[in-house]
């Protein structure tokens, strides 16, 4: 009852200047880059001005509307909200499908990650027309998905027996699979969890953990993707956009593209070098004060170790849930791009 409350409140509250208003807009993560230095000037500036006034955003985020993660999607496809954007991992309970989207380890560049999401794009397209009832108009990414531990580490064996928090259903089956725990602890939950031992390590982005403070609640961190790259998909309800006019669709997607998601994927690859740099005070810091995490070196037969676990095991895995008809499209699209095939 007090979630329905919750979110027939946040309906309400998006609802009330929608007669002045023709998009309401639920963006990601409030406190984080993506969200601060992407979403929220393109959404607030550069669509309005680009659209010469004809189009007007209400944002908001889904954490200022208290909202679960798992359910931004499901009430976009409701017509809760125009668009919404957030990681789409936080969907593969609605869709297993979806969690081909951002494989860990199959892309240690940004240019890599950004082959990966475009071949996958018509299949996450697929996805959200059926699953969520909503149009897809941007793939953005977090950095690359790292590890942060609160206990000393020497490298990707060190995980073996330990709790770690993931990013991602497929993360945590990389990790159990490495001989881990995984463990679902919420992304705001994570330093309390690192102080209390509830969990030994935790999978997020170099930057978001910075910005969340991690650094307070950990020691070492382990500059290797386990979590991919966290992409964040936004979409908008599928009626509201067949509902607008070819010339209004063409305008949101040409600045989308041009003015969110370029500008996003551009500075992904220097924003982990940073990110680290801030965490462990090896090298400057643009963001702010660097702090001294441990940098743990993650050695060749890590990344050889890692990969043979990911196609051997956690793909074959995947493949089962998501359906034989998936798996055939992943291999015709994000496979072919990065060399993998997941065999039958």
């Amino acid at each position: 009852m007090t979630k329905t409350l919750t979110i027939l409140a946040a309906s309400t509250m998006l609802a009330a200047p929608l007669a002045a208003q023709d998009l309401s807009v639920v963006g990601s993560w409030s406190g984080l880059p993506l969200h601060k230095q992407y979403e929220a000037p393109f959404w607030t500036e550069t669509l309005p001005a680009a659209s010469g006034g004809k189009i007007n955003v209400a944002l908001t985020t889904h954490n200022q509307m208290n909202l679960g993660v798992g359910d931004v999607y499901r009430l976009l496809g409701d017509g809760v909200y125009d668009v919404a954007m957030t990681v789409a991992d936080y969907a593969v309970a609605d869709a297993p499908e979806l969690e081909g989207l951002d494989v860990p380890l199959l892309a240690l560049t940004a240019d890599a990650a950004r082959e990966m999401v475009d071949a996958a794009r018509p299949m996450v397209e697929d996805i959200y027309n059926a699953r969520f009832n909503s149009h897809v108009l941007a793939i953005a990414p977090y950095p690359p998905q790292v590890v942060f531990c609160n206990a000393e580490i020497a490298g990707l064996d060190d995980l073996a027996g330990k709790k770690v928090r993931a990013s991602g259903r497929m993360t945590a089956k990389f990790l159990e699979a490495l001989g881990a725990e995984g463990v679902n602890v919420s992304f705001s939950e994570v330093p309390g969890a690192l102080q209390k031992g509830v969990v030994d390590c935790a999978v997020t982005g170099a930057g978001s953990g910075y910005s969340a403070g991690w650094w307070e609640v950990s020691t070492h961190l382990l500059p290797i993707p386990l979590g991919g790259w966290d992409s964040v998909v936004t979409a908008i309800n599928l009626d509201k956009w067949n509902s607008l006019d070819a010339e209004t669709q063409s305008l949101i997607e040409t600045r989308i593209a041009a003015d969110f998601e370029a500008p996003a994927w551009a500075t992904a690859q220097d924003a982990l070098v940073n990110d680290i740099a801030c965490l462990t005070g090896n090298g400057e810091c643009p963001a702010g004060d660097a702090r001294g995490m441990t940098l743990v070196d993650v050695s060749d037969a890590d990344f050889a170790r890692a990969r043979d676990v990911l196609v051997g095991q956690v793909l074959p895995e995947w493949a089962e849930r998501a359906g034989a008809d998936w798996a055939a499209r992943w291999n015709a699209s994000v496979g072919a791009v990065v060399g993998v095939t997941i065999a039958n």
